[in-house]
């Protein structure tokens, strides 16, 4: 992103903070969990699934083993079983026995709370790691996940496609108080108008903050004008 820049860039992403805040006032991560453990294990089921989806499973993940403790000595087989639904079940399951026998044996059975503990566990990204520290604890930076990537690009605040790369760009846009609600703010908005076949550019409330919903909405009426 030119230097130049800057400055509009940092006004345009409080701008959408602002705005989006308004439209969506119960923006919050939507994985039911009702301690850090839980949340860690419902993130990473959440890789290539709906939220919807993963908190019809975990109910019976949590009864079985509610605790790193009990997941660390659990039988992969058996978690096989309860996570299939959700795909990628082998390589879930695994990731949710390695993470908590790491929890057990590095940390005496407790979530840790910084970034560079939380992504030595097994099966644990930043992004992962963020959606905890931003939900359970203090700190963590910006949750890019798929909408938060495809809506962050269509802005135009950032030009990148690596995930820690854009995570990058974006905590230095945003006041840090901010970093953890915009990446919330990104999956309501993106569920609901911005979506990545058919965004409705002409309900959003962006619109006029958005270099691609302006270029999109140019097209449309270039369109129509000639079929007329």
């Amino acid at each position: 992103m030119p230097r130049h820049s800057r400055s509009s860039l940092k006004k345009r992403a409080e701008e959408v903070v602002r705005i989006l805040s308004r439209r969506y006032p119960d923006a919050r991560c939507t994985l039911d969990h009702r301690n850090p453990f839980e949340l860690l294990c419902a993130t990473i089921l959440a890789a290539q699934c709906t939220d919807a989806k993963v908190n019809t499973v975990t109910p019976e993940l949590f009864r079985r083993w509610p605790t790193p403790e009990a997941m660390a000595q659990a039988d992969i087989a058996e978690v096989e079983r309860v996570v299939h639904p959700l795909g990628f079940f082998r390589q879930k399951a695994r990731a949710l026995v390695e993470m908590s026998r790491d929890i057990v044996a590095i940390h005496g059975g407790e979530v840790p709370r910084t970034m560079d503990e939380l992504i030595h566990l097994r099966g644990v990204g930043r992004k992962t790691a963020n959606v905890l520290l931003g939900t359970c604890f203090t700190g963590g930076g910006v949750i890019v996940d798929t909408h938060c990537r495809r809506i962050s690009r269509r802005l135009g605040l950032t030009r990148e496609t690596d995930p820690d790369r854009i995570e990058r760009d974006l905590m230095s846009l945003l006041a840090p108080e901010h970093w953890s609600i915009f990446g919330h703010l990104m999956v309501f908005h993106g569920r609901a108008v911005c979506d990545a076949r058919r965004p409705a550019c002409e309900a959003c409330p962006l619109l006029h903050l958005c270099p691609e919903g302006s270029r999109r909405m140019a097209a449309a009426t270039a369109v129509q004008e000639v079929a007329g």
